[in-house]
């Protein structure tokens, strides 16, 4: 039963995130968190951030992760299969359409409307994350963490998979 839930959690995730990775996150987050509890916020967000530092599209690795962690190799395979599968699927069907409606306002209009969606449900996610961060770290922790990010991100021009990566070093040195 637990390979079922697995395709099917990450089935609908990836039916539903229109837009590619940053849009299935949060649909990834509540099968995964709020639907099954296979993992707690704080796990998943782990999860997001190893999957973040790696190269590669991020639905694939958290669904490889997350299902192997489930289910073994069988879990992996069954995740990943169900994550790749409704693109797959739309790839094959719409393929004969996309000449036909590629110039469309209507359509054009439907792909501009989404991004406010997808900003929201990532700006509820990450306040979700900090929540649980400043319970986890105290407040001392998160605004250093806060601060040293936006300054290599923004000031220094560092490669965010480099600030993640010291991020997690930090948290594994000093928080564990």
């Amino acid at each position: 039963m637990i390979y079922w839930d697995i395709f099917w959690a990450f089935f609908i995730a990836n039916l539903l995130g229109y837009g590619g990775g940053p849009s299935t996150i949060p649909l990834i987050q509540n099968e995964v968190v709020h639907n099954y509890d296979w993992m707690t916020l704080s796990e998943f967000g782990d999860v997001l951030a190893i999957a973040n530092a790696l190269p590669g599209p991020i639905a694939t690795k958290m669904a490889g992760f997350i299902g192997y962690d489930l289910g073994g190799i069988l879990g992996a395979t069954v995740a990943l299969t169900a994550t790749i599968l409704p693109s797959a699927i739309a790839v094959i069907i719409l393929f004969k359409f996309v000449d036909l409606f590629k110039d469309s306002p209507k359509v054009k209009l439907m792909t501009k409307s989404v991004q406010p969606i997808i900003a929201v449900l990532l700006a509820v996610m990450a306040y979700q994350f900090f929540l649980t961060a400043f319970e986890n770290s105290g407040v001392l922790h998160l605004l250093f963490l806060a601060l040293v990010s936006y300054l290599t991100l923004n000031k220094l021009k560092i490669h965010p998979s480099l600030v993640i990566v010291c991020s997690l070093f930090y948290g594994g040195v000093l928080l564990s």
